[in-house]
């Protein structure tokens, strides 16, 4: 028969190494972190030096904001002058004389140098008066806040639709130039 005297001793060590034991498991376990993904994955073009997803982008002129561009992603050049943008939504704000307009695109380029960006795929202009321009292609020109199409566009106002190749339209004035014949047609009701 075992002696009461090593009893109690033994029941502590044997206590002390599961307190131990259950530190150490815990310890181990809750402090890990999350696996980083492997670069494998998220390697970028060799052209591209950074890429960043919901980008934003404005221009402010007199301390007021002029437009904002927000990007679903963002990659930029090496050289930090181009960033080609994924999913993009333009915003020009409402001024005295005239209204905002937004101006969405499925990709697009900002020239951070000349304050130029090309959109392309699903353009759509869309002013708070209700003219709507749809094309595949349009430029804006930083330095004359003007936008630029060499490509058929689709003007769209109340009943009254107008198509034509190529369009000047500018922000400030919301005036357009359509380049070539327009065709036009009004819906009856």
């Amino acid at each position: 028969m075992v002696s009461s005297v090593y009893i109690r001793p033994l029941l502590a060590l044997l206590v002390m190494a599961a307190i131990i034991g259950i530190a150490v498991v815990v310890f181990r376990n809750g402090s890990q972190e999350p696996k980083p993904v492997p670069l494998a994955n998220q390697q970028l073009p060799q052209n591209i030096d950074i890429a960043l997803k919901k980008a934003r982008f404005s221009e402010i002129k007199d301390g007021l904001l002029e437009w904002e561009l927000i990007a679903e992603r963002a990659e930029y050049d090496k050289t930090g002058e181009t960033a080609y943008l994924k999913v993009v939504r333009m915003e020009f704000q409402k001024t005295p004389t005239q209204g905002a307009i937004t101006v969405t695109a499925d990709n697009g380029e900002y020239f951070s140098a000349r304050k130029d960006i090309f959109l392309k795929g699903n353009v759509h202009v869309v002013t708070e008066e209700g003219a709507r321009f749809d094309t595949e292609s349009i430029t804006y020109v930083g330095a004359i806040a003007q936008f630029t199409t060499k490509v058929p566009v689709v003007f769209r106002q109340e009943r009254m639709q107008l198509t034509a190749i190529g369009m000047d339209l500018g922000v400030k004035s919301q005036k357009a130039h359509f380049k070539s014949a327009v065709a036009a047609s009004v819906v009856m009701n």
